[in-house]
This record gives C-alpha cells, sequence and structure tokens, in this order.
C-alpha cells in the first residue's frame, strides 16, 4: 500500500479537486479534447475540460456505473435499472435495456466498448456476499448477451491493441485474467491469470491499456497506478494523491497525458487529512500514448 507521505512526492497532479465520493470510468472524447466521467454514489456524468478547468455535472436519476459516447452522437449509460441512451447533453432519453440483475442488491459497474462498438458492462454485488456478478455485452441493436460469471465485482476491462486479447479482474479476488477474444463473436474464451497480487492494498480496479500493449491498472486502496507488459510483469508503479484510485484513460492531444478517476467514500478523517485532494482527478504525463476509445455503434 502506497503512504500517504509517499503519494504527496507523487509524479500525478491533481487537476480537478472535485472530491468526487466515487469517481470512475474516464473516457477522453478526442473532438472535444475533453474528459467525460461519472460518480457513482452521488449519480451525475460529467465533463471535464483541462483547457478551461471547468467540470459540467449532469445529475442522474440513480448511481450509473459507466457509460460510453455514441458514434451516433449522445452516449449510451449503465444506470442500476439498467442501459440507456442519452443525449449529447448527458441527459438520459431512452430505456434500451433492462438490468440482468435484481437492482435492490447489484448495480454496474466498470465498462467501455469493444474495437466495433459493442459495450461491455460488468456489475458488481453490492453486499459482497456471493459471487453472483458478470459482464454483459450490448449490441448495438439493444441485445445483451452475458459473457463472463461468477464474480464479485466486475472490474478492469480493457482490450489489447490489437482487439484480439481481452483482460478483465474481479476486484476482491486480486487477480487480473486474460482470454482470447474473437472480435467477429465478440466472445471471450481460454481464461487465464495475467496478474496476481497479495498485498491487501493491491485490488485492481479499472484499467487502459497503452499502444505498446502495456495494461495500466488503478489499485484501489493501493494508492498507486501500475503499468505491467502483456507478459505481466510489472514494469513501474506511481503513486496517486489519493488512497483510492479508480480508473485511468489516456487523454491530450497526443494521447500521452494519464488521466486517474479517484474515490473518497468510507475513507477516515485522518486520511483524508493527509490525502485532501481524494476523489479528485489527476493527470500524469506519459511517454508511450493511449489509444482512442471506441464509441458505441448503436
Amino acid at each position: 500500500m502506497t503512504s500517504p507521505a509517499a503519494a504527496q512526492s507523487s509524479p500525478f497532479r491533481c487537476v480537478l479537486d472535485v472530491r468526487a465520493s466515487l469517481g470512475e470510468c474516464p473516457v477522453w472524447s478526442i473532438e472535444e479534447q475533453a474528459l467525460y466521467w461519472v460518480d457513482i454514489n452521488e449519480p451525475s456524468l460529467n465533463r471535464f475540460d483541462p483547457a478551461t478547468g471547468e467540470n459540467v455535472a449532469v445529475p442522474m436519476p440513480e448511481s450509473i456505473g459507466c457509460f460510453a459516447l455514441r458514434a451516433s452522437g449522445g452516449f449510451v449509460v449503465a444506470l442500476r435499472d439498467g442501459f440507456w441512451l442519452a443525449s449529447k447533453e448527458g441527459r438520459p432519453t431512452r430505456k434500451v435495456g433492462n438490468a440482468p440483475y435484481d437492482p435492490a442488491h447489484h448495480r454496474f459497474n466498470d465498462g467501455r466498448c469493444d474495437a466495433r462498438g459493442r459495450l461491455f458492462a460488468g456489475y458488481m454485488n453490492e453486499a459482497r456476499d456471493a459471487s453472483s456478478a458478470a459482464l454483459v455485452r450490448l449490441d448495438p441493436d439493444f441485445t445483451q448477451t452475458q459473457v463472463v460469471s461468477g464474480m464479485t465485482i466486475s472490474n478492469g476491462l480493457a482490450w489489447s491493441p490489437d482487439g484480439r486479447t481481452m483482460y478483465h479482474a474481479d476486484t476482491p479476488t486480486r487477480t487480473i485474467k486474460a482470454y482470447d477474444y474473437d472480435p467477429a463473436s465478440a466472445l471471450p474464451t481460454n481464461p487465464r491469470v495475467f496478474a496476481r497480487f497479495t498485498a491487501d492494498g493491491d485490488r485492481p480496479d479499472g484499467a487502459a491499456v497503452d499502444s505498446e500493449g502495456c495494461y495500466w491498472s488503478a489499485f484501489y486502496r493501493g494508492g498507486k497506478i501500475a503499468r505491467i507488459t502483456p507478459d505481466g510483469h510489472m514494469l513501474a508503479a506511481f503513486a496517486v494523491p489519493a488512497m483510492c484510485p479508480t480508473m485511468c484513460a489516456f487523454g491530450g492531444r497526443d494521447l500521452r497525458t494519464l488521466y486517474v478517476t479517484s474515490a473518497r467514500q468510507r475513507r477516515s478523517a485522518d486520511e483524508l487529512a493527509q490525502l485532501p485532494q481524494s476523489g479528485g482527478i489527476f493527470a500524469m504525463p506519459v511517454d508511450v500514448p493511449g489509444l482512442p476509445e471506441p464509441k458505441f455503434a448503436g
């Protein structure tokens, strides 16, 4: 676990001291040169403009786990009760699918689109008392297919640059798996352990893959972001000035800025006194650029 003292000397700087309860799902818009992100607990879809420092929050009617930009404009959002299309301003306008779980004790969590514009959204068991969560695929015609099951908290979804390997984590197991991925069928197969961690703070949360194929993982309660090679070896770890980074995304004009969302929920007063920007958005320059984020084709 990264100490508060180490986090104070972090290469990351806070670019938006928003103090979100549970900041998540950063998505960079190349066209707008803006970062979209969500606060799951105080539900909102946000647009952050790094050039001006302005953040615009659009309230959601219930918790929002993840979203994607649509190729035709606007968004698709995964709310607690199901999938919705949203306007370009971010307001839900049309429900296109019910949640594949009981919303009383499950909700959507991490998700993103594959290269062909199909949205994969995982969900989580909020009680954390059973492996009753799964990863589902929402196709452009709005049909849903369960693709991975038997987990507690679905997280860490990302694809290799060639689209042939899918990564996914079940956070409480401290394990990231790799799957063979067939872009035609959109089905992951042949699961194997990509990386496994043992320290209490090494809980892999959201992730992103760079153009060299390295996997960047946010370690919730670990206060760091790790860069992992395609064969599962940790190359480097970078302290974040928050104990609970949640997910990362590449942005900037050259996709050489790594943005990281973070959480403030359930942190002690002593920790927040040492890490007051917890819940903020952080940024760090990187040498290897990321990849453009695919948009939902529906």
